[in-house]
């Protein structure tokens, strides 16, 4: 009993100290953004003036006044829908041709040409095409996540999959595991914490893309929202979306963070 309390004890300090620093990191931020607002005269608007916006915005987030007037919440559960449509079809895409990649010298020479060429494409290049194959802003956007959330997943599979030990492979053979077996109890469970890096990467980018996006397919969206209070001359809403992208980004990383952390072998 008591080397569960003291280790429980060990456990609320640590956390303790690591909230003590995130919170160093936020007022850090805070100064820093306050002293870059000074020499504007009011233009770039500090912590204060942004704070009584952003609190407006997400004590009222579901009213909804037409086509170009819904609360801050409607507009990210929007953003949220495309950004989950376009992560899982890449994902699903991305994880059998990585594991393909990964588990053939053939599919990988086949297929590594045409992901280093595609990978380094802006995300904003593939709109256009995305308009030309859907007729569609919305369904264009989808495309723009599907195809930019496909690498890291891609290449973290394909990576996990290559450097499975010899060893590993070698008793399987002994055992005569089918392929099916093969898969199923070391391919999956050696490359699962590769893939799940990989989603998380994937998600990151996903989420970072949706904003420009949507600034290009206009609708309803977060990256609509910042688009529209800028031409509305609202820096101070534009700081406070900044703010809650940055937040939900931060909750998206978390969860795969401890999805990744949940999986390690390390851990």
């Amino acid at each position: 009993m008591k080397k569960i309390l003291n280790k429980t004890s060990q456990i609320l300090v640590y956390r303790s100290i690591r909230f003590g620093y995130f919170l160093l990191g936020l007022g850090m931020m805070l100064v820093l953004w306050h002293l870059l607002s000074i020499p504007t005269d009011g233009e770039l608007p500090g912590p204060l003036q942004t704070m009584t916006i952003f609190f407006e915005l997400v004590l009222n987030p579901f009213y909804d006044l037409g086509p170009n007037d819904k609360g801050i919440g409607n507009q990210l559960l929007s953003s949220l829908a495309r950004v989950g449509k376009g992560f899982l079809l890449g994902s699903v895409i991305a994880i059998p041709i990585g594991m393909l990649m990964g588990a053939s010298k053939l599919g990988m020479n086949l297929l590594n040409p045409m992901v280093q060429i595609l990978r380094p494409v802006s995300p904003l290049a593939w709109f256009p095409l995305g308009l030309v194959a859907f007729q569609s802003a919305q369904a264009s956007t989808v495309f723009v996540i599907f195809i930019t959330s496909l690498w890291p997943t891609l290449i973290n599979t394909a990576f996990g999959v290559s450097s499975i030990p010899e060893d590993h492979k070698n008793v399987a053979r002994a055992y005569g595991f089918s392929t099916f077996k093969y898969v199923t109890k070391v391919l999956i469970p050696y490359t699962l914490p590769h893939i799940i890096t990989g989603l998380r990467l994937s998600v990151g980018i996903a989420w970072m893309v949706i904003v420009a996006a949507e600034m290009l397919s206009g609708g309803v969206g977060i990256g609509f929202f910042v688009w529209d209070s800028w031409n509305a001359l609202s820096l101070e809403r534009v700081m406070s979306a900044i703010l809650i992208i940055g937040l939900v980004g931060f909750l998206l990383d978390k969860m795969f963070k401890s999805l990744q952390k949940r999986f390690s072998y390390a851990s």
